[in-house]
């Protein structure tokens, strides 16, 4: 589900700010019936509420340079370039948290750096200007999706806390409304032109915001961490199929031997030992 996200961006004929908006409008909205409808309480105090405002900037500033950067270098280089924030948290844990590091984390990093070479190219002066900036933006989109993961877990740890779907209901309001003012700023319109860019836009706020989250909150208290980090390795995975089916992104042997390392990089990372 969650790996159509970029895909529905590419087709919706909308600013990049405005399809932000509307996937947490749409995935808001459809959050609310559900919370309501399973008479969750949507209210816990102000402490859970400006937590969970915080995750909803931090999402919507995340979900801004992502957009930007699937608009620049397509779907499947964007998405495995946000996948980076595996070591953005990372980093936290041992600078923050004093983590021991282990031989994952440090065969991770130079993997990383390879693949996204292999993926960019080894030409970067004589890429042009938005390709490089695109690249920029997803690097940005892995730091501050890193910044997201950290406050959602402190959200989801304090009591007393809204539930997972009353929770992710907020967060995605709080970004609609700063995507919603911060595209009226940029000059971008809230019209939504054809039919195409209507399906991709709901199907992008209920499908990947809205039930893929849900389900994947659901499954990850049930699954080992190293098993959950796997099979979310088929997000960037997929995504990069969906870029070169859909869109034919040019596509050589270096440029999948580049994703390859970078998810196993990611996976690598990612699945590391906490001690």
């Amino acid at each position: 589900m969650i790996s159509f996200s970029p895909v529905f961006v590419k087709l919706a004929d909308v600013g990049p700010t405005m399809a932000g908006f509307y996937r947490n409008l749409f995935g808001g909205v459809f959050l609310l019936v559900i919370a309501i409808g399973r008479g969750e309480r949507l209210w816990a105090g102000w402490r859970p509420f400006v937590l969970a405002a915080v995750c909803g900037v931090l999402f919507a500033t995340d979900l801004s340079f992502w957009h930007r950067s699937i608009h620049y270098v397509g779907p499947g280089l964007a998405t495995i370039m946000g996948n980076f924030q595996v070591f953005f948290l990372a980093a936290f844990g041992i600078i923050v948290f004093r983590e021991k590091v282990d031989w994952r984390y440090l065969a991770a990093v130079p993997v990383a750096v390879i693949g996204l070479v292999l993926l960019v190219g080894f030409d970067w002066v004589g890429l042009s200007p938005a390709y490089q900036t695109g690249v920029f933006f997803g690097l940005v989109t892995a730091l501050i999706y890193a910044a997201y993961v950290l406050v959602l877990q402190r959200s989801q740890l304090r009591l007393p806390r809204l539930s997972a779907t009353a929770n992710l209901c907020t967060i995605s309001m709080v970004a609609a409304l700063i995507m919603g003012v911060e595209g009226n700023l940029q000059g971008e319109s809230f019209h939504i032109p054809d039919s195409q860019s209507w399906s991709s836009l709901l199907a992008y706020g209920v499908v990947c915001q809205a039930l893929g989250w849900i389900i994947i909150s659901r499954a990850l208290v049930k699954v080992e961490a190293s098993r959950a980090g796997l099979i979310l390795l088929l997000q960037p995975t997929l995504a990069f199929v969906w870029d070169i089916l859909f869109f034919s992104r040019p596509t050589d042997i270096t440029h999948i031997s580049g994703a390859i390392l970078a998810l196993f990089a990611i996976y690598l990372g990612g699945s590391r030992k906490r001690k």
